[in-house]
C-alpha cells in the first residue's frame, strides 16, 4: 500500500514541477536531460554504488533497458509539453488513459482473471478521467481543441507500452530490491545519454543556449522522478493487488491527486464534469481495491 501512495504522490509532484517550469522560465528539454543524469547520481547513492559497466551489457534486462531509456524521454518530453500548453489535469488524462494497455496485457500475458468488480471499476476509470479534463479552460481553448490529437495519441501510446514492458521486465529479471534499483539506474542513464546527444546537436547548432536555471529544474525534477519510478517497480513487485488492478489504481489516484494540486496551487478551473470526474476517481479506487 505504502509503495502505491508514493507511487501517486511523486507522480502527481512531476506534474506540479513541469507545470511551474514557465514561470521561471526553465526550458523544458533541458531540465529534462539535466533531471536524468540527477536520477542516475540519486540512484547510484540511494544504492550505495555504481551499477553501470561493461558487465550490463551482458544482463538478460539489458535490451529493455535500452528500449525504455528511449521510451523514458519521449514520453518525458510529450508529458512536459502536453503540461505546459495544456494544464496539469489535461496532460495528465492524456498520460494515464494508457491504463487499458497494461490491463489487456496483464490478462492476455499472464493469464489474470477478471472479477465483475474489477471489469466494473476499469470501465468507470475511463468516463472518469475523460470528465476529470473537462473545464470550461479546457473547452474554450485553441477553439475548443484543446488537444494535439497526434501528441494526444502517442503520449496514450507511449505511456501505455512503458508500463506494460515495466511489468514485463519486473515479472522476468527483477525479483530483487537491487535488481530494481539497478533497471532502473540503466534506464535513466540511456535517456540521459539520448538527450545529452540531442542537446549537444542543439547547442553546437546554436539553436539553444545552457542555463544554469535549466540545471536547478532538473534536480529539482530528477530527485522525485528516480523514485517515482523506484516505488512504481516497488509497486508491482509488492502483490499488494494482481497488476490489471493496481496500475488502474495508481493512474486514476495520480489523475485525482493532480487535479487537486492542480485547483489548490495554480487555481485551474473546475467544471462540473470535473467534479463528476473526480467523483467517478474515487468510485474506481475504491472497486478496485476491494477486486
Amino acid at each position: 500500500m505504502i509503495y502505491l501512495l508514493l507511487t501517486i504522490l511523486l507522480n502527481a509532484l512531476l506534474a506540479v514541477i513541469f507545470k511551474l517550469f514557465p514561470r521561471y522560465k526553465i526550458d523544458t528539454l533541458q531540465a529534462i536531460v539535466f533531471n536524468y543524469w540527477v536520477c542516475v547520481i540519486t540512484g547510484s547513492l540511494f544504492l550505495g554504488e555504481f551499477p553501470i559497466g561493461a558487465q550490463s551489457i551482458h544482463q538478460p534486462w539489458f535490451l529493455f533497458a535500452l528500449l525504455m531509456g528511449f521510451g523514458f524521454i519521449m514520453v518525458f518530453n510529450l508529458f512536459g509539453y502536453c503540461t505546459k500548453m495544456e494544464g496539469i489535469t489535461a496532460a495528465t488524462v492524456a498520460n494515464k488513459l494508457s491504463l487499458v494497455i497494461p490491463v489487456l496485457f496483464s490478462v492476455f500475458l499472464y493469464a489474470e482473471t477478471l472479477s465483475l468488480v474489477h471489469v466494473l471499476g476499469i470501465l468507470i476509470a475511463f468516463p472518469a478521467v475523460y470528465l476529470a479534463a473537462s473545464s470550461s479552460e479546457i473547452s474554450t481553448q485553441k477553439g475548443g481543441q484543446s488537444f494535439h490529437f497526434g501528441w494526444t495519441a502517442l503520449l496514450f501510446l507511449g505511456s501505455g507500452l512503458l508500463d506494460t514492458a515495466m511489468k514485463f521486465v519486473q515479472q522476468k529479471h527483477l525479483s530483487t530490491q537491487a535488481l530494481q534499483a539497478i533497471y532502473s539506474i540503466h534506464v535513466f542513464a540511456v535517456a540521459g545519454c539520448i538527450g545529452t546527444l540531442i542537446m549537444t546537436y542543439l547547442v553546437l547548432t546554436q539553436k539553444v543556449r545552457l542555463s544554469f536555471r535549466n540545471l536547478i529544474g532538473g534536480i529539482a525534477l530528477g530527485i522525485p522522478n528516480y523514485f517515482s519510478i523506484y516505488f512504481f517497480v516497488r509497486m508491482l513487485n509488492s502483490n499488494f493487488l494482481k497488476s490489471s488492478a493496481l496500475i488502474p489504481l495508481s493512474n486514476v489516484g495520480v489523475l485525482f491527486a493532480s487535479s487537486i494540486l492542480a485547483l489548490i496551487v495554480f487555481k485551474e478551473k473546475f467544471s462540473s464534469k470535473r467534479w463528476i470526474g473526480l467523483a467517478l476517481s474515487v468510485v474506481v479506487i475504491v472497486l478496485l481495491s476491494m477486486a
